[in-house]
């Protein structure tokens, strides 16, 4: 018996890895959070499989399904949105499950930063504009941050800035970074990724917050700051260069 941490992608069911869909069809028991992954993910399961929605659960109450299931053979598939080596719950739940001599394994999926990234068409890293991404959040309705890690600090070292589970506090957000990058910087808010249903809105720092307060999102938003959103003039990269061919 294994509990199968299965990263399920930004929503689109086929984004999930042919590993994550052998996983949940071979798995009797399915944990998910109704609030981000597709009904239509669901159809991978058995016939008979016992699908548990967590969006309401306790962490201790999720994880007592993963041990009874342990206790009676049966895999579990629990789904993660995204990818779950980010902001996933993943670490507290393994934790638990050692405890319990628990196998599990892990199974990555396409992360929400990069559905929002293939929704702009842009790369994140960008040859002498942007060679760094910074994946974070914000304290605001959750775990407090590091104190080292907050938003204003972590701006500074400039690159691209992704952030996740933040667009409800979209105006604090770019007080946070404006400092840094300005607010003719540009940005980016993708809702939804890669599903029937999503929103893209383009702009800078400064027109972003009346952008999402006209679209009325909310939640499951991926925000992006950083010149390399809008980046045209800059060097091929030298791994493809003519030069280093000839070297």
């Amino acid at each position: 018996m294994t509990v199968h941490f299965i990263g399920a992608g930004p929503g689109a069911v086929d984004l999930l890895t042919l590993r994550g869909r052998d996983l949940i069809a071979a798995s009797p028991v399915c944990l998910y959070a109704g609030s981000l992954v597709p009904p239509e993910m669901l159809e991978i399961c058995p016939p008979d499989a016992r699908t548990i929605d967590t969006a309401l659960m306790t962490l201790d109450e999720i994880v007592a399904e993963m041990v009874r299931a342990h206790r009676h053979g049966l895999d579990v598939a629990r789904l993660a949105s995204g990818d779950p080596s980010v902001f996933s719950a993943m670490a507290e739940q393994i934790r638990r499950l050692e405890a319990e001599s628990v196998p599990y394994d892990v199974c990555p999926g396409v992360p929400a930063y990069a559905a929002a990234a293939a929704a702009l068409g842009r790369e994140l890293t960008v040859p002498t504009v942007a060679q760094t991404v910074t994946l974070t959040r914000i304290a605001a309705r959750a775990t407090p941050m590091p104190e080292h890690e907050n938003l204003a600090e972590l701006g500074r070292s400039g690159g691209t800035v992704v952030l996740h589970l933040a667009v409800h506090r979209i105006a604090e957000v770019v007080d946070a970074l404006r400092p840094a990058y300005g607010s003719d910087c540009p940005a980016a808010v993708v809702a939804h990724a890669s599903r029937a249903h999503e929103i893209v809105l383009r702009g800078t720092l400064a027109t972003l917050p009346d952008a999402v307060r006209e679209s009325g999102i909310e939640r499951t938003a991926v925000i992006i700051v950083g010149e390399a959103l809008a980046a045209q003039h800059f060097p091929d990269s030298h791994l493809y260069s003519s030069t280093r061919c000839r070297d």
